[in-house]
């Protein structure tokens, strides 16, 4: 009788342990699969939305086309400067491709001979407004031309004059609006402005996408703004096309939306 009861205990406490042995098979398979059903939602939702950028190209319609249009119809001039001054092209292209977009969304829809006289007469403090093809401003006009003596060799070809060249500073101020104006004149300041960030910045030495969101946002930003600055800035939604702000978007996000599909379609 005695044998009988341990023999049953025995399978009592065997049973136990398979039954504990099941369970504790069963939980972890619940467990990797709970892991793997959240790995795939996960995967989803980033796949769906957290990776996805704005299209651009769809965003600004008419506005991205004609820009698209300026770059192409322009090219045979523009190449050539940047590749004698040893400039990528869809670098360059790429810093002012939101500001073509801009001026082709605002060109019917600003007025600005007022802004033009208050600034050739008064100077940058009272209207420092964007003007032409790359909507550059006075004050960033100023500052290239300051600065570009240092960076711009005689084979460059290109020079500025500054306001000890002009008798009156209202005739160093008109210079810089007419050359605002010309877009052949414009590119050289892009030049200049390309080459005074690689000698403060050494913006040649950071990675290909890295360089163009740097550049772009030291165009919209200020040349005359830190490193850490202007990195600060680059994922910030300053830019838009609209005379009344509405949204906002990262001017360094559509240079690099730009860029690679100019770099895709190559």
């Amino acid at each position: 009788m005695l044998i009988c009861i341990i023999l049953q205990r025995g399978m009592q406490s065997c049973s136990v342990r398979y039954r504990s042995r099941q369970e504790a098979s069963r939980f972890k398979k619940v467990f990797k699969l709970r892991i793997l059903i959240i790995f795939f939602l996960f995967a989803g939702l980033w796949k769906s939305g957290w990776s996805q950028s704005i299209n651009y190209k769809d965003l600004f319609g008419d506005d991205w086309k004609k820009a698209v249009a300026f770059e192409k119809e322009n090219r045979n001039w523009i190449e050539p400067l940047l590749t004698k001054n040893h400039i990528s092209y869809p670098l360059a292209i790429s810093i002012i491709f939101p500001e073509l977009v801009r001026y082709s969304a605002l060109q019917d829809k600003m007025e600005i001979t007022l802004l033009k006289t208050l600034y050739v007469n008064l100077g940058e403090d009272y209207a420092n407004f964007s003007i032409g093809q790359f909507q550059m401003k006075p004050s960033f006009a100023e500052i290239i031309r300051e600065k570009a003596p240092a960076v711009l060799g005689r084979r460059s070809g290109i020079t500025f004059k500054n306001v000890s060249d002009f008798d009156d500073a209202t005739d160093f101020r008109k210079s810089i609006i007419k050359d605002l104006e010309d877009p052949k004149s414009e590119i050289n300041y892009l030049i200049a402005f390309i080459m005074i960030c690689e000698k403060n910045f050494k913006t040649s030495l950071k990675d290909e996408l890295s360089e163009v969101k740097f550049l772009a946002t030291a165009y919209n930003f200020g040349i005359d703004k830190t490193e850490t600055e202007i990195r600060n800035m680059i994922d910030k939604k300053f830019f838009n096309t609209k005379l009344i702000k509405t949204e906002n978007y990262s001017y360094a996000d559509v240079s690099l939306f730009w860029y690679k599909q100019y770099m895709s379609d190559m």
